[in-house]
């Protein structure tokens, strides 16, 4: 199998500034997580950024990075930028991982692509864990994804989704644990795919979730999902988090 992963991430965040370049144990951030999608198996790690000063430091470190526009109005479309610039082929598969994921497992990532392999009918792949609490069940900041019997994406959802209407009517303490999944924000496309996203009509269903991925499912197209049995480890957007993730890597690094 054949893929190639790019890796988007933006010098400006609010809530932790120039977070690219954090540093991580003596590694910038996005350097982190360029060195675990190189474990995947990817044929090419690309990171599409928006400033010189990240491309200098994934150059530094031996990185392909890919400059970009800073006007962007998502992700996905810094994406398709950059797959038309590095000169992906249609028929190849690529995956977006999040510049901002150091501690995302290597296989995750390879198995993402899998699904486009195994999946001819999908366009887009993605991930999802078991939801165990009923807290993070109701956290609008918990994306929610419902599947269907072969696994490919229904729905997705800031909202409590599926609504368990008899169980919740005698307490929300309990969930619907069978089909309570999270959706992990990590994505595959077949690049013909990926290069025609930013074309295709943006619904009022996404705007009111914020969910880029809606607009594929608004459109028509199928996304396959992996459940994974295992924790996947949160990524980093407050300097909270930024903080576990270098315990984490120093405990690493004593063993």
């Amino acid at each position: 199998m054949k893929f190639t992963v790019i890796i988007p991430a933006r010098l400006s965040s609010t809530r932790l500034p120039n977070k690219p370049l954090a540093d991580i144990c003596g590694l910038p951030m996005i350097v982190r997580v360029a060195q675990q999608a190189q474990k995947s198996g990817a044929s090419r790690v690309i990171c599409a950024v928006d400033d010189p000063l990240i491309v200098q430091a994934c150059e530094k470190y031996g990185l392909e990075a890919c400059l970009t526009r800073k006007d962007h109005a998502c992700g996905t479309d810094r994406l398709c930028e950059a797959a038309k610039l590095c000169q992906i082929k249609d028929d190849e598969i690529v995956v977006n991982v999040q510049g901002d994921e150091p501690l995302i497992p290597p296989k995750i990532i390879s198995s993402v692509a899998a699904l486009l392999v195994h999946n001819t009918q999908c366009v887009m792949g993605t991930a999802a864990i078991k939801i165990s609490s009923s807290e993070e069940f109701f956290n609008p900041n918990v994306v929610k994804v419902t599947l269907n019997k072969i696994g490919e994406a229904l729905s997705f959802s800031r909202a409590p989704i599926p609504w368990a209407r008899d169980l919740f009517k005698q307490s929300k303490t309990q969930i619907p644990s069978d089909l309570a999944l999270r959706h992990i924000g990590i994505y595959s496309y077949r690049c013909s795919f990926l290069k025609s996203y930013p074309n295709l009509p943006k619904s009022s269903l996404e705007s009111y979730e914020s969910l880029e991925q809606l607009r594929a499912l608004w459109s028509g197209f199928k996304i396959a999902v992996e459940v994974f049995n295992e924790d996947i480890p949160p990524g980093v957007d407050t300097a909270e988090d930024l903080e576990r993730v270098r315990k984490v890597l120093e405990q690493a690094a004593r063993k």
